[in-house]
């Protein structure tokens, strides 16, 4: 890939994620409010049942049930910003039929920024996704997320097709003109700040994992 042609594609995506990250943010201070208000919700509801009210109580519950339709759960990893990306991505692979197990606990104030981590971990999960979206059954992605010390550790394994030639340290993909570039992002951004990323593909199964410094000394 071109230099120049590479720069505008990490600027796009770099936009891109930045949108979709205010975006999931969004969502998950809508959800908090939702949490706040549900004593409310109890008490309107009480009041209406109390006087004999059943129709409105109804229509009531309708209405909550409408609104909360539009919110998907949220992942809690104690991340603001992790949970965001990760709540958005696994609610597209589960709109794909593909099942997602997480155990995450992360920490707030890490030295990696929001959208940096935003953009390594939603690149992984698109892989992992594409990857899932390319066999008929057996479609599986889990993720385990902690920190060791001051690092900050990624693991996940998902199901995949046959195992994927290497072109120099990136992995072959079935996207046009591209190949491997959401792995490169996230390679590139990892180095960065001091860590390391290994991908290894096998037939029916690739991993991704991470290790990278993020937070401070004490």
């Amino acid at each position: 890939m071109r230099k120049k042609t590479y720069l505008k594609l990490v600027e796009y995506q770099t936009a891109q994620y930045r949108r979709h990250l205010c975006e999931v943010q969004g969502i998950y201070r809508e959800m908090r409010g939702y949490k706040h208000d549900f004593h409310h919700h109890l008490q309107t509801l009480k009041g209406q049942l109390t006087a004999g009210e059943t129709d409105r109580a109804l229509e009531y519950i309708k209405q909550l049930d409408d609104q909360l339709m539009n919110v998907d759960t949220l992942i809690k990893t104690g991340n603001i910003s992790l949970d965001a990306i990760l709540s958005a991505k696994i609610a597209q692979a589960k709109a794909m039929g593909i099942p997602v197990t997480i155990h995450a606990t992360v920490p707030e104030g890490l030295l990696i920024s929001d959208l940096e981590l935003s953009i390594v971990v939603g690149n992984l999960l698109d892989n992992a996704i594409e990857a899932c979206a390319q066999i008929p059954e057996g479609r599986f992605i889990r993720i385990y997320m902690t920190m060791k010390g001051g690092m900050l550790y990624f693991s996940m394994l998902n199901s995949a097709g046959k195992k994927k030639g290497k072109k120099g340290s990136l992995f072959s993909s079935d996207k046009n003109g591209f190949h491997g570039f959401g792995l490169n992002r996230a390679e590139a951004i990892l180095t960065e700040h001091g860590g390391w990323c290994k991908y290894n593909s096998e037939d029916g199964a690739f991993t991704s994992e991470f290790l990278v410094p993020a937070l401070g000394d004490n």
